[in-house]
């Protein structure tokens, strides 16, 4: 898939097989969720009747994904999902879903920007420090260090104070 410009057509055989319109070759259903995870836009259209069948390919994709042992998808969930078909608010749920899915990326992104690699890999430093101190004082080395341990513990506090802030802020 050479370019990353426009709608990609992925036409499926009888035969079971994906065939790229771009780049005019046969591809794999673990090829396409890569497209996914890239954000290429493309649709998959049956090769006999040009039916649009994108929703089944990709219903398939997380059936390979949850049979392989990624499990993402809660029994509860696909239980409650299930029930969902034939009920009055059918209509209502796929927009549902995109919407929580849509808050849940930029939740998640908001709380990679509140705790960026850095500051987590200190706080997972200074958590380790701690620990080591409490080990430490359980093994009766903690009165050399008393003096450190402290200052230490004050840092992690205000640390600590920081991360709270950002939370605050990104939840308000």
């Amino acid at each position: 898939m050479g370019k990353s410009g426009g709608k990609v057509t992925i036409k499926k055989y009888a035969n079971r097989r994906l065939y790229d319109t771009e780049s005019s070759s046969y591809i794999t259903l673990d090829r396409l969720a890569e497209l996914v995870r890239e954000g290429r836009e493309f649709e998959v259209v049956d090769a006999k009747t040009g039916d649009d069948i994108t929703r089944q390919v990709l219903t398939q994709i997380i059936v390979d994904e949850e049979a392989r042992g990624s499990t993402m998808l809660p029994v509860n969930f696909l239980k409650q999902l299930i029930g969902m078909y034939g009920n009055s608010m059918q209509n209502a749920v796929p927009q549902y879903l995109e919407a929580a899915m849509e808050s849940f990326k930029t939740n998640q992104k908001a709380l990679g920007d509140a705790f960026g690699a850095g500051s987590l890999a200190e706080l997972t430093k200074r958590n380790m420090e701690m620990f080591g101190g409490a080990t430490r004082a359980f093994t009766g080395t903690a009165q050399k260090m008393a003096g450190a341990s402290e200052k230490e513990l004050e840092e992690l506090r205000a640390e600590l104070a920081k991360l709270q802030e950002k939370v605050d802020r990104l939840t308000k």
